[in-house]
């Protein structure tokens, strides 16, 4: 998956959850809490407040610096992955805990210790989250 060659960056993170996943990117600076903020049938955000409001992570790479809130937010994640509107892969500044095992319990590829900064105008990227490694590819 990963061919350095066509990729226009190569960020190097942290393994936290492994799998490969390749899509379109859905980039915060804002933290997000899984537990409330986001709708469990259409995976919307619905905090109002929130950078992403209305809009859907389904089958994107879901890039923020971290969660916060509850611990259900786990399985928040978890209940996306069940209605089949789950992101693709999860991209953190810091995984913690919360969002670490949501993304164990929902099988989804999650690397941490990246800048988010540099994704903020990336449109499509490739995860090996096995490796921790971030492919810019649009």
């Amino acid at each position: 998956m990963t061919d350095e060659k066509t990729a226009k960056k190569v960020l190097k993170g942290n393994p936290v959850m492994e799998g490969k996943a390749e899509g379109e990117v859905l980039y915060t600076s804002m933290p997000i809490s899984f537990f409330g903020s986001v709708d469990l049938n259409s995976g919307t955000v619905v905090e109002k407040d929130h950078e992403l409001y209305g809009k859907s992570m389904a089958n994107k790479i879901l890039v923020f610096p971290h969660g916060k809130g509850s611990t259900v937010g786990s399985y928040v994640i978890y209940g996306l992955k069940k209605n089949g509107v789950a992101p693709l892969a999860i991209i953190n500044e810091e995984t913690e805990t919360i969002v670490a095992t949501g993304c164990i319990l929902a099988d989804i590829p999650c690397v941490d210790g990246i800048k988010i900064e540099e994704l903020k105008d990336a449109k499509r990227v490739r995860v090996d989250a096995t490796k921790g490694i971030v492919e810019v590819i649009e």
